[in-house]
């Protein structure tokens, strides 16, 4: 471990995330920062990207940016919808001794305070669980030993002694008891984790490509434009209380992909080709992905140099937050402004905000990004840098006990280097593992419960929290996907990866509609009942896929009760490996190439003996 300046590198990393929160800190309450942040080899930050917003762009107060939109809207005739008129009325960033005392008195929110405590990253998730989540927040998904370590710890003391990995490469903590919300959140802020704005009406957890730096096939690193943006936010009180949430990704055009063209703003790494440009990497701007609402991001034909990409997508929000629906929370999204707008009109209003032109150029300027390798996240790849493995694992559905936690950190730390990266995949990758130590990582891993295999159904399953922890879940989403898993891994086998999505409710945390197959809960009549009583139940898609294979899933099976599941979805798949054109040919490939009833036919459950 380095030591400089009488400080090691961790002891570093820790000072400088207790001075950017205290800076954070006094950001929100209209204070100005006390000191400059600096980097782990002392050498200042620029934060926000390289250019500065335009001159005039934010009035005295940030905040009024808010108040005027929702000024607006009910000068027109609407009316505001209850969470604009929460954040009015009480101002998130000030309720810290309101929560305080209802901590003390170990009471849960009520009313709109469910709501406003989500800008904490703090969900109330009763009648679910009567308790909190919380909801962290890493930049790019990067995160070191320490604060994992520090994570368990956490966990232990004040939640369920576990963590989740989610679909947009962050952590949660479950189970936190009504008495412990600020230990955590104090707790984080000493791990140097910020995570204030982590829900609500807020930008979310800024994904990046999961291999920046470490890719021999990426175009670009993007791990430090996720941390710029991140930086951005955190000093930005404009960025906070738009009229919905917001995502924001970046993909570096490597192997594992980012999922960009599920966000809002996605930035897509593409080298110039054979125009009039500059012969270097760019980034492609996209806009409006929101696959809930089976819609990608879309590209603008607008071109930015990696130093303009935190101000450009600064100022999309900014635009947004004046422009979405303060009204109309199904409509609150940006997708919904861009379908009224219409691109050029956005963009056009995006120049103004930064008081210049922006570079265009048509989609054929620039070389297609390469495909992703569908099952690079899981198992053991070489590094750029010779000699040197990352190693992805596959986790249970994305959740990892406090002391498999701690394994992991000890793992990355005696074998790598402290560096840990989160997928959108929920799982992990443990980086710059020596060649010479593979073998003895691999078996590490197996003895605290997980796995480095890239088994073709696990490495592909991803769902949401579900029934255990969610209100809004119509079916125990994990406990179905394992029980999924078992019964098609008892009974075929398969050499093409499949990626296998559940999703509990409406809004689509496991983004059901990209997975190769994609199940959303539903309330289903019982077959067996004459009364017409209700079972846990799915819709049951396919063919949906994201990046050079973008796509809706369709629906090919609704209304299943979860015990038809598994055998539906073992049958399809076996339908899949009888009836392919060939063994490269993806269950993807296989499952478009078919209408609808012609591929319910294939596969009618009983070809799968029970």
């Amino acid at each position: 471990m380095s030591q400089q300046n009488g400080f090691t590198d961790d002891q570093k990393s820790f000072l400088q995330g207790f001075a950017l929160g205290s800076d954070v800190a006094r950001k929100v309450r209209g204070l100005p920062v006390l000191s400059g942040s600096a980097d782990s080899n002392g050498e200042s930050i620029t934060v926000g990207g390289a250019t500065p917003p335009a001159a005039g762009v934010l009035p005295a107060d940030p905040a009024a940016l808010h108040t005027d939109a929702q000024d607006r809207a009910v000068a027109a005739g609407g009316k505001l919808a209850g969470e604009e008129k929460a954040k009015r009325d009480k101002p998130p960033a000030d309720m810290w001794d309101e929560m305080a005392a209802r901590a003390a008195a170990g009471e849960y929110p009520k009313g709109t305070d469910v709501f406003l405590t989500k800008f904490y990253g703090l969900f109330y998730v009763a009648p679910a669980q009567d308790s909190y989540m919380c909801r962290l927040r890493f930049a790019g998904g990067a995160l070191r030993s320490w604060q994992l370590r520090g994570l368990a710890d956490l966990a232990d003391r004040f939640a369920g002694g576990y963590s989740d990995v989610t679909t947009r490469a962050n952590l949660q903590l479950r189970e936190i008891q009504a008495e412990d919300p600020l230990n955590v959140l104090m707790g984080l802020r000493d791990l140097g984790i910020i995570n204030y704005g982590a829900g609500g009406d807020n930008i979310r957890n800024v994904t990046a490509s999961p291999l920046s730096g470490i890719d021999s096939e990426e175009l670009i690193e993007t791990l430090p434009l996720a941390r710029n943006m991140h930086y951005h936010i955190v000093h930005h009180r404009e960025l906070y209380g738009l009229p919905r949430k917001f995502n924001i990704a970046f993909d570096g055009g490597g192997t594992i992909s980012a999922l960009e063209d599920t966000n809002d703003i996605g930035f897509t790494a593409v080298r110039a080709a054979g125009s009039d440009l500059p012969e270097k990497i760019y980034f492609q701007l996209t806009l409006g992905g929101i696959t809930g609402h089976k819609d990608f991001a879309r590209p603008t034909g607008v071109l930015l140099e990696p130093s303009e990409c935190v101000e450009v997508a600064a100022a999309v929000v900014r635009v947004f937050l004046r422009n979405g629906d303060r009204t109309d929370r199904k409509k609150a999204r940006l997708k919904y402004v861009l379908d009224d707008w219409g691109f050029d009109k956005f963009v056009a209003e995006v120049e103004a905000e930064l008081g210049r032109s922006l570079r265009r150029a048509p989609l054929e300027a620039c070389e297609e990004r390469p495909s992703d390798h569908r099952q690079a996240h899981i198992g053991v790849h070489p590094q750029r840098q010779e000699g040197m493995n990352y190693i992805g694992l596959a986790l249970p559905v994305g959740r990892i006990t406090s002391d498999q936690m701690r394994s992991i950190a000890a793992i990355s730390e005696r074998w790598g280097d402290g560096d840990i990266r989160l997928t959108v995949w929920q799982n992990l990758l443990i980086p710059n593992i020596p060649d010479s130590a593979v073998d003895e990582v691999k078996q590490a891993i197996e003895e605290i419960g997980l796995d480095w295999r890239a088994n073709s159904i696990r490495a592909g399953l991803i769902a949401c929290t579900g029934l255990a922890g969610c209100k809004y879940a119509a079916a125990p989403t994990k406990q179905n996907a394992l029980a999924l898993a078992d019964y098609v891994e008892e009974r075929l086998e398969l050499d093409q990866p499949v990626n296998i999505h559940l999703t509990g409710c409406h809004h689509s945390c496991a983004q059901h509609y990209i997975g190769d197959i994609g199940l959303i809960a539903a309330n289903v009549e019982d077959p067996n009942d004459p009364d017409g009583d209700t079972l846990e139940g799915y819709h049951l898609f396919v063919g949906g896929g994201y990046g050079v294979r973008q796509n809706i899933g369709r629906e090919l099976f609704p209304n299943l009760p979860f015990n038809a599941v598994p055998p539906h979805v073992a049958a399809l798949l076996q339908a899949y490996l009888d009836h392919r054109y060939s063994e490269t040919e993806s269950f993807v490939e296989f499952a478009n190439r078919h209408e609808i009833e012609a591929l319910r036919e294939l596969c009618a459950p009983e070809a799968v003996v029970a």
